[in-house]
């Protein structure tokens, strides 16, 4: 599974892992009100419970959106000269680009710095136990959908068609790393990600990149692709959206990641960067991109 409705399964799990992680942090902040002062917590607040609930809560929100922007900029910093290409891409999130073994330790050393002071001092537990949870949460959860991802079917034998016609499946390449991208003129995402991966495969010949139009005809992917000067190599049609269905994809864009042996090894739902296409590769399939 990669999404959840409209959403990415990975955002989903960011989500629900920060959640719990703040309902514990607050939930221990109300046993810890001693010494919590009005400034630390809500404005208003009964008693001093509250005050040092809300405080937790709230702080834990700082500490939380303090080690996403420090995982953004690690990761931009790690993928710069992707990023450096495509200066846009930089705030485009959504390409799942964040280096938690950075981001972790910045959130952690700014709670820290953050109840340095005797009156805030009480809630550094509570925010601290709420990020571990947190973190095992997401942990446990990703561990879960990679065990899903390697019982998923196999790069699927579906019967398509090329550009000019011709009969064709997916296992026609089969034996070799696939990135399957399911896509439609109509998607301005998919739009936005066409050169991406135009350049993808100038930068990695050994990897098929297939991309599968759900449900256009030829005659307006032909102009599409003419009119934007692009020239992808393996284009094909699926009138039916039979892959979308064989594969349980539920938004476009859409990739999928399969190994030599045609084995689902990764999933992104939603618009590709450079930086995060080339990031999968290298994890998935070891390469790297020639200049």
């Amino acid at each position: 599974m990669s999404s959840v409705g409209p959403f990415a399964m990975h955002t989903v799990l960011v989500a629900v892992a920060a959640l719990l992680a703040w309902w514990l942090a607050r939930s221990l902040g109300g046993r810890v009100a001693a010494g919590c002062d009005v400034e630390s917590g809500c404005a208003v607040a009964s008693t001093q419970a509250d005050h040092a609930r809300c405080g937790a809560g709230r702080l834990f929100i700082d500490t939380f959106f303090v080690g996403l922007l420090a995982a953004r900029l690690g990761y931009v910093l790690r993928w710069w000269p992707e990023y450096a290409a495509t200066p846009k891409s930089i705030i485009a999130i959504g390409d799942g680009g964040f280096a938690w073994w950075i981001g972790l330790p910045a959130a952690v050393a700014f709670a820290w710095w953050r109840t340095r002071s005797p009156a805030r001092l009480p809630l550094r537990r509570p925010v601290m136990i709420g990020i571990a949870a947190g973190m095992l949460v997401w942990f446990a959860a990703n561990a879960t959908l990679t065990l899903l991802r390697n019982s998923a079917p196999p790069l699927p034998d579906i019967e398509l068609a090329t550009l000019d016609g011709r009969p064709t499946t997916l296992s026609a390449y089969a034996g070799r790393p696939v990135v399957l991208n399911m896509w439609a003129t109509w998607c301005p995402p998919c739009r936005r990600e066409m050169p991406v991966l135009e350049d993808a495969q100038h930068r990695y010949p050994d990897v098929a990149i297939v991309l599968v139009n759900q449900g256009e005809d030829r005659a307006a992917i032909g102009d599409y692709l003419a009119q934007q000067g692009l020239a992808l190599d393996h284009v094909l049609l699926d009138p039916h959206s039979r892959t979308m269905l064989d594969t349980n994809t539920r938004g476009l864009p859409t990739t999928l990641f399969f190994d030599a042996n045609g084995r689902l090894v990764d999933t992104h739902m939603g618009e590709l960067t450079r930086a995060s296409l080339a990031d999968t590769l290298r994890k998935r399939f070891a390469k790297q991109g020639s200049e």
